[in-house]
């Protein structure tokens, strides 16, 4: 097997390392293969990450939830790009791979494909604007003109006849569509089933992305000692990250003490105390490719329970891990997982989430998902190739604590490789030692203080 890692992404004259050219040709390539066996006539994206396996083209991470930009890939056509402002202008300058050569009819672009033709170069990369989720009055027609835009390559490449398949799309654009006479269907499963299996270069970028939040992983270690804030945790991990190369940052959970039971998703300002369980989950992008990356310390001591918790949760995982082979199943992983009644959930759509798996690529839910709510009843098959996290939860049996521990893994041909490399093993102490005048203090130790003595135990 070829190693998955890489020394470096900058390019030099004496090793090969990510060939971008290669990435962009054969996510298109699987894309077109998606369209080619679906009865779609075209594909329009306004996901970010769908535009950004098309196209190769990227204007930043404050476009990602403005659904502003759009692209159009047909069964005759190189991708077509519309942008926002000045972006396709600099798509024009610096993107070779939306030139295309294509044909265009003489006279009547209603006309048979067939019909005369003559040769046009024409740029993929194009100025155009969705209704900024609204923002635009409806006045102004931006819907209708987008609208149009489709109409006229759809027709032009005559596919005009033949369902559309879009991934998520705002409702006057839907009507406008409709309004010209196209067929609208759900097209993100196209998507979604091309981003299946990850290329060499996208398993290598994913790999330098979770490489990059080892690294975090170590200064947060450095860092957590009682005293300390939740977000202050994530500020450091932001600037990690971003010093490393990030281009985004796009969440981290840092979850302590009781805050851990139930798992709320969401950092706060609680202070850090002595014996905190506090887990953390990282998720960023390196070049467009995401991780999902938890792991739990304990700050100075941690309980019995706490330990017991973490056990249980590494033992949930590696027995997952064991069973990642192509042509093993997802349902064959959430069979070694627990039920939501087992740690405390009525049903698995109140537990969904926390036994839990999913791929990662250009985002950090693609195919497959492993989870009891869908996989017994729906599973699906593992390849080579894929990319995915799984991770465990169990709660703590004093209820106060828990852990949350997630790995990533590549499927290889004979079973799987870990990619996320920081030390989870056993539950790891972080923080300052103590010690008292008979040596170091114990690092398992029970909340209350004098439950750490034999007099406090009763046993004296």
């Amino acid at each position: 097997m070829k190693p998955t890692g890489t020394t470096g992404t900058t390019a030099v004259d004496w090793e090969q390392r990510v060939d971008f050219d290669r990435l962009r040709d054969e996510r298109l390539a699987r894309l077109r293969a998606e369209l080619e066996r679906s009865e779609l006539g075209a594909v329009l994206a306004f996901d970010f990450s769908n535009i950004r396996y098309m196209t190769a083209t990227h204007i930043g991470t404050w476009a990602m939830d403005k659904l502003i930009r759009f692209s159009l890939l047909t069964r005759g056509t190189d991708p077509i790009s519309w942008d926002f402002g000045s972006a396709a202008k600099h798509h024009a300058l610096y993107n070779p791979w939306l030139d295309r050569t294509s044909s265009e009819l003489d006279a009547d672009p209603h006309a048979p494909h067939h019909g005369a033709t003559r040769p046009r170069l024409e740029s993929g990369a194009r100025a155009g604007i969705s209704t900024l989720r609204g923002a635009f009055t409806p006045d102004a027609g931006i819907a209708e003109e987008v609208a149009r835009k489709i109409k006229r390559e759809l027709e032009k490449f005559g596919v005009a006849d033949q369902p559309l398949g879009i991934d998520v799309v705002e409702l006057p654009i839907l009507f406008a569509l409709q309004q010209q006479g196209i067929t609208v269907v759900d097209g993100q499963q196209v998507f979604m089933e091309a981003r299946r299996i990850k290329t060499h270069d996208e398993i290598r970028l994913l790999t330098q992305a979770a490489s990059m939040v080892d690294a975090a992983y170590e200064e947060l270690h450095r860092f957590l000692r009682p005293g300390v804030r939740e977000n202050e945790a994530v500020g450091l991990v932001a600037k990690t990250l971003y010093d490393l190369g990030s281009e985004y940052v796009e969440g981290v959970n840092a979850i302590s003490g009781e805050r851990c039971s139930p798992h709320p998703h969401v950092f706060s300002d609680r202070l850090i105390r002595p014996g905190d369980p506090a887990f953390f989950d990282i998720l960023h992008s390196f070049n467009g490719y995401r991780t999902c990356y938890y792991r739990t310390f304990a700050v100075g001591s941690a309980s019995s329970a706490q330990r017991d918790a973490y056990t249980r949760a590494r033992e949930y995982m590696d027995r997952a891990i064991a069973l990642v082979r192509p042509g093993a199943t997802t349902a064959d992983i959430v069979s070694v997982w627990p039920t939501a009644q087992e740690f405390g959930f009525p049903d698995e759509e109140a537990a969904f989430a926390l036994q839990y798996g999913h791929g990662v690529g250009l985002s950090i839910w693609e195919k497959p998902i492993f989870s009891r709510l869908v996989s017994l009843e729906h599973p699906e098959e593992l390849q080579e190739g894929m990319v995915f996290a799984l991770e465990t939860y169990w709660p703590s049996a004093d209820g106060w604590g828990a852990a949350r521990i997630e790995e990533e893994v590549v499927v290889t041909a004979d079973g799987c490789e870990v990619i996320t490399k920081f030390p989870a093993e056993e539950l790891i102490v972080a923080g300052k030692r103590y010690f008292t005048v008979d040596g170091a203090l114990p690092l398992q130790r029970d909340p209350q203080s004098h439950l750490n003595t034999t007099w406090g135990r009763g046993e004296a």
